[in-house]
């Protein structure tokens, strides 16, 4: 390929990077973050809960063995620009359809390479998550960058889910013989692979927008409720936050994931707090209060229950926590077949060792039928 152009990452703080080009030319805002996994990058950065935010991967070399549309959390890349410290530029995987830059290309999608990403994660571990701008255009100024950054808005306050659900439902059917089960899944930037993982076990999915009213979910007839993951601020997602407290109401088997999770701890008057730099990885500890066993788990959120919160309400049972930093990771509800995690379970990208709760929550359902 061509040479890449030079680019500039430029922090909020003033703090500045400079490397080479990755995707469009350009310039994109949004909230920097960092994810530790070391493959899976196609499934981060089309992952919905991802809108809005410049993915910092810690992992030394991104783009080794191309895309595929089957590995896609969604149909496009989410996230706003990605920052590497080594872009491949060869594509190693009989499977791939698209190298890495090709897919950014075709998505009109940024990034920054040649970045010294540990001295960028050391940064964003000591003085937390904030606003960054990507650009690779001509003849930058970087007072002028820093001026339009000061404007861009806070990922706090920001209601981001309804720029990724979906505007019609739809029906994923079982991928086994028969349907035992049917979920009425609430789309808040749902991944694929959690639609996936309940179609392989038995379940048809109808995947229904965030704004759909609860009479048109009820006359699907489901046996339970799943609230899917998504991006942005669920403190500001007050009709949602009414949505789903509607929905614990009907006694029915609720599941909620991620967002999902923070939605449902709301809609019980828990608070829910920004973290400094959030969970993002493969590779996070948790522990399960019920059988005292640890899991490891693929989170990816900036905001969490509030412990204190969670405690202080004598009807939420914390069922998981972090085994690094104690924030909450699970919450059930003592008097509603209702439960939650603050990661996800699925595997698609990730480990298996949580699979166990979409079981759980088909037994749920059986109880309910």
């Amino acid at each position: 390929m061509s040479e890449r152009l030079d680019a500039v990452l430029l922090l909020e703080d003033g703090t500045v990077f400079h490397g080479k080009s990755v995707g469009v030319t350009g310039k994109t805002f949004g909230e920097i973050v960092f994810n530790t996994a070391m493959d899976g990058y196609q499934e981060v950065f089309t992952d919905p809960a991802n809108l809005g935010q410049i993915i910092v991967m810690s992992t030394s070399h991104v783009g080794n063995y191309g895309t595929t549309p089957e590995d896609a959390s969604s149909d496009h890349v989410q996230c706003a620009g990605i920052v590497v410290k080594k872009f491949s530029e060869v594509t190693s995987r009989d499977r791939a359809n698209l190298s890495l830059e090709e897919l950014f290309v075709n998505d009109h999608k940024m990034g920054i390479c040649d970045i010294d990403t540990r001295a960028l994660v050391r940064h964003l571990c000591n003085h937390g998550s904030m606003n960054a701008v990507i650009s690779s255009e001509e003849n930058v100024s970087i007072e002028g960058l820093l001026s339009e950054l000061q404007s861009f808005p806070k990922m706090k306050g920001m209601e981001l889910a309804s720029r990724v659900s979906t505007q019609e439902s739809y029906i994923s059917k079982s991928l086994t013989d028969k349907a035992l089960y049917k979920i009425a899944l609430v789309d808040f930037g749902s991944k694929n692979g959690v639609v996936h993982r309940f179609n392989l076990n038995n379940c048809e999915v109808k995947v229904f927008p965030m704004n759909s009213k609860l009479e048109e979910m009820l006359n699907y007839l489901p046996d339970g409720f799943v609230l899917s993951a998504g991006p942005g601020d669920p403190s500001a997602m007050s009709t949602s936050v009414d949505l789903v407290k509607n929905i614990i109401e009907t006694k029915k088997p609720v599941f909620g994931i991620n967002l999902g999770h923070q939605l449902i701890a709301l809609s019980q008057g828990v608070s829910i707090e920004k973290m400094p730099h959030g969970h993002r990885g493969v590779n996070h500890p948790i522990i399960n209060h019920r059988t005292g066993k640890g899991e490891m788990t693929c989170q990816n959120h900036s905001f969490v229950v509030n412990r204190v919160s969670a405690e202080d309400n004598s009807n939420i049972e914390i069922t998981h926590s972090h085994l690094n930093d104690n924030t909450v990771a699970g919450i059930a509800l003592k008097d509603r077949p209702v439960f939650s995690v603050q990661y996800h379970p699925e595997g698609a990208v990730g480990p298996h060792d949580s699979l166990y709760l979409i079981s759980e929550f088909l037994e749920l359902m059986q109880k309910n039928k």
